[in-house]
Order: C-alpha cells, then structure tokens, then sequence
C-alpha cells in the first residue's frame, strides 16, 4: 500500500502555513528561527515526495541534502545573531532590535 503523492503535498502545505503563521505573528526571535525551519522541512518534504513520485533521477534528495546543510548554517549564524543580541539588550524579542540603530 502507497501514500498518494497528495496526502505529502497537504502535509507540508500544513508544515509550511504553520511556520509562515509563527513566522509573521511571533515576535521571540528563537520562535521565528523555528518557523524557518519548519518552512524548510515543508519543502523538503515536498521535493522528496515529488522525487518518490517520478524516479527517474535524485534531483529532489540533492536539493533537499543541500536545504539541510543550509538550514543548520542558519540555525547556527542565527543562534549566534540572537545568542549577542540576548547579551546586549537583555531580551529575545524581535521589536527591540530596531532600537539597535544608532
């Protein structure tokens, strides 16, 4: 028995509504890291279900290989960004950040 191709496509749709809703209504800055990557594990799990789907090449497991190595590059410059930025001003949220111009 096989998943069809729509039940993957409806669960990243979800994935990817979820992390655009935390994304645009959160204002924690480790919350709006998460929801980036939710939006990210949404399109890699579309690209690998497309990739199931029609098996003539890889191209979708590559894309996704290189989502992943991107992801963890922004997880850790972010983490970074927010770990000074919490040492600086004390707090994680995102409206205080514009207090930094000067």
């Amino acid at each position: 028995m096989t998943v069809p191709l729509e039940y993957f496509v409806i669960v990243a749709a979800a994935l990817f509504m979820t992390g655009a809703v935390g994304f645009l209504i959160r204002r924690n800055l480790l919350v709006l890291l998460m929801s980036i990557e939710l939006m990210l594990n949404a399109v890699n799990l579309t690209l690998v279900a497309f990739n199931r789907q029609y098996v003539g090449g890889h191209a979708g497991q590559i894309f996704t290989f290189f989502i992943i190595a991107i992801a963890a590059a922004e997880a850790a410059v972010g983490l970074a960004i927010v770990l000074a930025f919490f040492r600086l001003r004390s707090t994680v949220r995102s409206d205080d950040a514009d207090l930094l111009r000067n």
